[in-house]
């Protein structure tokens, strides 16, 4: 999985058109989530492109890596990545929200099958990827690919995620590698004023985690990450990604207000003039 440095200018120009993607889409929406999946843009996009086991040609490839999204809300950076990683037509994206249209405001597997789960509520995530870790732990499978599951750390405040941590500890699912997206803010304002999650790092170790922490924006910080998370034999891993909500746009960012509205069309219109001119050459 060794990054070349023309494969990380690669991977920068892409997250720039995956954030531009989702600043068109969520404007033709009206509605959706703006801070957490411009902040998640560059992890997206280092899994999609480059760490994860994965044929948009074959989505249903038995051999696949499972990519599990808890915090379904930031679904636009999901959409935005699978549709420039070959799943579905670019084009498609514009149709984020509306009626009829497969690209829900949660992720909904029904309508899109190329997706490993449904997500809505918050604090799901981790338990249905737990049980996908154990389920290939029992059947011999658990060196033949990894069940990733991305996290918001807002909705650590859930107690079925401390649950699911608890059991994935327990079992010392090897297998499973937690990604929290640590943005330090929620809906209503910065997670250490309404439910502090410090010391997060301890947290996780208390429950036989292996926990790394790193920049969320460092594509080569974050490949040694998941190269060190995948050489864990004995336990569970979580990467604790700092990010930027609104990373790309400076009136977006570190703003918890962003955390649940969309760009007006004059919002929209600065936003992409900003990442187009910061966008890699």
């Amino acid at each position: 999985m060794y990054l070349t440095e023309e494969k990380i200018e690669k991977l920068e120009k892409k997250a720039n058109d995956i954030r531009q993607s989702i600043i068109e889409m969520l404007v033709e929406a009206g509605s959706g989530h703006t801070a957490g999946s411009l902040g998640m843009a560059d992890i997206f996009t280092l899994f999609y492109f480059h760490a994860l086991k994965h044929n948009p040609k074959n989505p249903s490839w038995e051999d696949r890596d499972r990519l599990v999204l808890s915090n379904g809300h930031i679904c636009p950076v999901l959409y935005a990545t699978m549709a420039h990683s070959g799943y579905f037509p670019i084009e498609e994206l514009k149709t984020l929200r509306k009626a009829g249209t497969r690209l829900q405001g949660h992720p909904h597997r029904e309508y899109l099958p190329f997706i490993e789960n449904s997500s809505g509520p918050l604090g799901e995530g981790l338990s249905q990827a737990v049980g996908m870790a154990l389920a290939d732990k029992l059947d011999g499978k658990e060196n033949d690919r990894f069940i990733y599951c991305f996290m918001s750390d807002g909705e650590l405040d859930e107690g079925n995620t401390w649950e699911g941590m608890m059991l994935a500890g327990k079992h010392k699912l090897r297998n499973l590698i937690a990604i929290v997206d640590r943005n330090n803010i929620q809906l209503s304002g910065n997670t250490e004023d309404i439910m502090p999650l410090e010391s997060l790092v301890g947290k996780w170790r208390a429950f036989n985690w292996h926990v790394i922490e790193v920049s969320g924006h460092n594509f080569h910080a974050l490949n040694e990450a998941i190269e060190e998370a995948q050489s864990i034999a004995e336990k569970p891993t979580v990467i604790i990604a700092n990010t930027i909500p609104g990373k790309g746009v400076k009136e977006f960012e570190r703003d918890f207000h962003w955390h649940g509205k969309a760009p007006t069309k004059k919002e929209g219109e600065m936003a992409l003039k900003e990442l187009k001119i910061n966008r890699p050459e």
